[in-house]
């Protein structure tokens, strides 16, 4: 799950990393009072949406008045915000960060990701702050410096000493920079983070290290742990079709082919998804409906697939097992009744009970085209859209 840039530095705050003052603003008049309620000389109005490169495409402001606050904020605030993460259609811009503006000495990069080969998180830091660490380290991998972090353990002192040196911090900074690292360490662990990210993370003018930006995210199946976490959650952010699949307990991602999959179990939808690719098709989404799905589930699957605009056909690929073929295919058959699929619809059953599905499709009276194989499901699909 992921959070907002204002929800993030709260948390930062709690933890005891220091940041720049601000507060959230959900119109324009909201902006101007929180500037002028702020003494700076310079402002920051910032979209708060969940994706990076927000400053490349307009959605973050330098003001120098409250009226210019205000007036930033009527040009964010309802807009759909298109960056490199969020592709063409962009994300709405609900409410908008106002801090105060930060004279910046040097912009380093801090954060903790998951590092899955070696199945322990890995601290990461760069002197080149303020852009994407993608492009650090793919241009100059050499600045940045990378550190395993324990999972029991956690963070040690040493550690964050280290990552503070290598960063180039000297005397009291290196201390307040340890600190800092040490902190993040717990905050990733307590919460259940995936991502901790601050960048920039600066050295002011004044002699301050401050997290000017934050991003973090959250493993979703431990959610249940932190209802202050779960509290957090933004689904104006996320695509409809996956908050509603949540909803019926479905695993939903929306993909930009045209062939929509209606699969159980993760492997086999992987594994559908490649075959249908494999025979020049696209498909539109991943979608596992589990091991143990019912009629209703089914039909509100076939919702989701029908409203995926780009979708032109349906591919069915269930395998039998705690769920008999015939038990499927009666809610296959039920569904599709209650929906009226207008486009064209393949189903490959298999596993127990797969002739008595099979018979169940084949005497529904509705279109379906039934496939014994995954390939012959996949050529049959592909050649009908």
């Amino acid at each position: 799950m992921k959070i907002h840039e204002y929800q993030a530095k709260a948390l930062l705050k709690q933890y005891g990393i220091p940041v720049v003052e601000g507060k959230i603003a959900f119109s324009p008049k909201d902006a101007f009072e929180i500037a002028k309620g702020i003494s700076a000389k310079k402002w920051a109005v910032k979209a708060q949406i969940h994706a990076g490169g927000r400053g490349k495409a307009g959605g973050v402001k330098i003001v120098t008045s409250p009226a210019h606050a205000q007036k930033a904020a009527e040009t964010i605030l309802g807009k759909r915000l298109v960056t490199h993460q969020t592709g063409p259609e962009g994300i709405p811009v609900e409410k908008v960060w106002v801090e105060v503006s930060t004279d910046i000495a040097h912009e380093y990069y801090i954060g903790i990701a998951l590092d899955r080969q070696k199945n322990a998180p890995v601290i990461l830091a760069s002197i080149e702050g303020g852009v994407e660490i993608e492009e650090v380290a793919k241009k100059t991998p050499e600045k940045i410096c990378k550190l395993w972090m324990d999972p029991v353990m956690g963070l040690q002192p040493y550690q964050a000493r280290l990552v503070a040196y290598a960063l180039g911090f000297k005397e009291k900074w290196a201390n307040e920079v340890s600190q800092i690292l040490l902190a993040l360490g717990r905050l990733f662990l307590e919460k259940d983070c995936s991502l901790v990210e601050i960048n920039p993370f600066v050295l002011s003018q004044d002699g301050k290290v401050l997290a000017l930006d934050a991003k973090i995210n959250f493993d979703d199946n431990a959610l249940f742990r932190h209802a202050d976490i779960k509290n957090f959650r933004d689904i104006t952010q996320e695509d409809p079709l996956e908050v509603q699949a949540g909803e019926h307990n479905l695993n939903y991602i929306s993909l930009d082919g045209n062939i929509g999959c209606m699969v159980n179990g993760a492997g086999l939808a992987m594994a559908t998804m490649d075959i249908i690719k494999f025979h020049g098709g696209s498909p539109a989404n991943f979608l596992d409906v589990g091991g143990g799905a019912s009629t209703e589930m089914v039909t509100a699957a076939f919702k989701i697939l029908l409203a995926h605009t780009e979708v032109k056909g349906i591919l069915v690929n269930i395998f039998g097992g705690i769920m008999k073929c015939d038990v499927i295919a009666n809610g296959i058959v039920e569904a599709a009744r209650g929906v009226k699929i207008q486009i064209p619809l393949v189903v490959r059953l298999e596993g127990t009970n797969v002739e008595a599905g099979r018979k169940i499709l084949k005497e529904s009276g509705l279109p379906i085209v039934t496939a014994e194989t995954m390939a012959q499901a996949a050529e049959e699909i592909v050649k009908r859209v």
